[in-house]
């Protein structure tokens, strides 16, 4: 009776909000979020550039620190509030509601990695040819400096040697980007990619339109596919010949590189990006839980098959490029590049090379699709969940729900065709590099935990997940969020700014000035969200300079129907919550 009472309170208060059908759904589409293309392309590149399986060390000592801990405050506070990543900040401190805002601007850089969606579905449906068309240099888009597979294997030529370039290089630059001189010569849209990304949003569409009740049921199938995909990759890599010499490479520990401090800096930004943390994902996604879900349980499960998927993707990737290597006769640091290069370079012609390429290229192609279409739909869900959260009147209505979806699906179509172009690889590559940098997750850290650890108070909000889950965090998880955590993102957040260079990309092309100038408003765009907000509700809110500061530190919604009707747990933790009214 109390559960119904409890839904039936936040159906008058919210409106037809909506929650995850089953707790199933909740996991799988979180699992297919934070296990991304961040797990196959930058995760095994990173171990093997920074010391092999000694860069595990700092992995798991800062998932443990500050992953594990982050995740669970971000789906806790979500869960809690029943709130967007915005609207949320109202129910824990209003002085720092402008970290929402500050995710909601990530989150529309984050948009453009559709792109990859796009690119991947290219691939695939090239990967039908009878001939593998990154295979050869008998195409029209081919130059006189191409080298197919057979003449490089033949000839021992690395794609490093001057004037010769392989023919998945040019496959990637010429027909598939049909790159430009740079981000100045955008030239006209490639119709095939847009027509790629067109299937792209109009897919994210049909996944979001109905909420959690359409996107939970996708994720029934994306969220799964890819591991059986990985599965098949996995055991066709490790029976290769040469897997090993690339496992070996992947894994071989050098334990010189955890005096680099860089290291460090790695292993951290990649927990922060495969965990999707500090960008509002997890509070959405949190918030479509009843109020009873055992998040505390959740968080160390999908944490855990996070970093094993990563780990796992390892060996996916590495057994292919010692089999690349061998086949060429050089070591595998001379094939092993990351991300796109990665994915739409080394890959390929990996499975070129390979009996029965164009199954190989098909399994790998649709894998990487899943993965990104998970991922995509999800942050594109977690937008309109926090505006439709900020406007419930004006967009939560059936109808309304759906004609939103719609316009945000198709204005960014419209705006996502630039990316497309000769030189929209220029425009990707610097939302990329500073769009959602490392810099802007640091300082939304250590804002988040100010607010939440300091401000809402750690002992406090432990009581909540007390009496959510039946369960109260250890007194390391406080420890976190008040001083490990924050500590360790300031640090990273000074080291990123003293050691900042432009971004350049391949170390040849260098943007245009107001191309840098461009770059820094999208960082600053998230970042300046915090302090201004703060500041502009500090002018406009009554009282004394104390008094303002008083008020805008306590919540102004306080979500006490939930602790009204909640099912009953022991005494003690009702008597703290009912004690706990004031900020700490």
């Amino acid at each position: 009776m109390n559960r119904e009472l409890r839904k039936a309170e936040n159906l008058r208060r919210h409106g037809d909000r909506g929650q995850w059908a089953s707790k199933t759904e909740y996991l799988l589409v979180v699992a297919g979020n934070v296990v991304g293309l961040g797990n196959v392309w930058r995760f095994p590149y990173l171990c093997y550039k920074n010391g092999g399986g000694a860069f595990l060390v700092p992995y798991g000592l800062l998932a443990l620190v500050c992953g594990i801990p982050l995740f669970l405050m971000e789906t806790s506070s979500g869960q809690f509030t029943q709130e967007g990543f915005i609207t949320c900040w109202r129910k824990l401190c209003p002085l720092a509601e402008g970290i929402g805002y500050g995710f909601f601007m990530m989150k529309l850089y984050d948009f453009s990695y559709i792109l990859i969606q796009v690119w991947a579905l290219f691939y695939l449906v090239f990967s039908f040819k009878a001939q593998l068309p990154w295979a050869s240099c008998d195409n029209t888009w081919n130059t006189a400096s191409c080298l197919d597979l057979q003449m490089l294997n033949s000839t021992n030529v690395t794609t490093n040697a001057t004037n010769i370039t392989s023919a998945a290089t040019e496959f990637w630059e010429r027909r598939v980007l049909g790159m430009s001189g740079g981000i100045e010569e955008l030239g006209s849209v490639r119709w095939e990619l847009a027509l790629c990304l067109l299937v792209s949003w109009v897919f994210c569409y049909f996944s979001i339109w109905k909420g959690v009740k359409s996107s939970g049921k996708v994720a029934y199938f994306t969220a799964t596919f890819p591991y059986v995909m990985l599965l098949i990759l996995l055991i066709r890599g490790l029976t290769l010949p040469g897997a090993w010499d690339g496992v070996y490479f992947y894994l071989y520990p050098d334990i010189n590189h955890l005096a680099n401090l860089e290291v460090w800096m790695e292993a951290g930004s990649q927990i922060f990006f495969s965990y999707s943390l500090t960008i509002g994902t997890l509070n959405v996604l949190g918030s479509y839980n009843d109020y009873n879900n055992n998040c505390y349980k959740d968080c160390f499960w999908l944490c855990l098959l996070n970093s094993g998927t990563s780990f796992v993707a390892g060996f996916v990737v590495f057994s292919v490029l010692g089999f690349m290597a061998q086949k060429q006769g050089v070591s595998v640091d001379n094939v092993t590049e990351s991300g796109p290069g990665l994915a739409f370079i080394a890959y390929p012609q990996a499975t070129a090379l390979m009996p029965l390429p164009q199954f190989w290229s098909v399994c790998f192609f649709l894998m990487l699709i899943l993965l990104t279409v998970d991922t995509h739909f999800v942050t594109v869900e977690t937008v309109i969940t926090s505006v439709s959260d900020l406007f419930p009147k004006m967009f939560r209505a059936p109808v309304r729900h759906e004609i939103f979806v719609l316009v945000i699906c198709s204005s960014f179509f419209l705006i996502h065709l630039m990316l497309v172009t000769e030189g929209g690889i220029y425009i990707f590559q610097l939302i990329d590099y500073y769009g959602c940098t490392r810099a802007c997750k640091d300082f939304m850290t250590v804002c988040q935990c100010l607010a939440i650890a300091w401000i809402f108070g750690a002992d406090r909000f432990s009581t909540i997940i007390e009496d959510m889950t039946s369960k109260r965090p250890p007194v390391f998880f406080k420890l976190c969020w008040k001083y490990i955590a924050p500590l360790l993102a300031t640090i990273s957040f000074t080291a990123h700014l003293v050691h900042y260079k432009h971004f350049k990309i391949n170390d040849w092309y260098v943007y245009p000035d107001w191309a840098y100038a461009l770059g820094w408003t999208m960082a600053l765009s998230s970042v300046l969200m915090v302090p201004l907000w703060a500041v502009g509700q500090m002018c406009v809110t009554p009282g004394t300079f104390k008094q303002r500061l008083k008020i805008l530190c306590h919540p102004t919604a306080n979500p006490a129907w939930q602790m009204e009707n909640r099912i009953p747990r022991e005494e003690g933790v009702n008597e703290q919550l009912r004690t706990s009214a004031e900020p700490q």
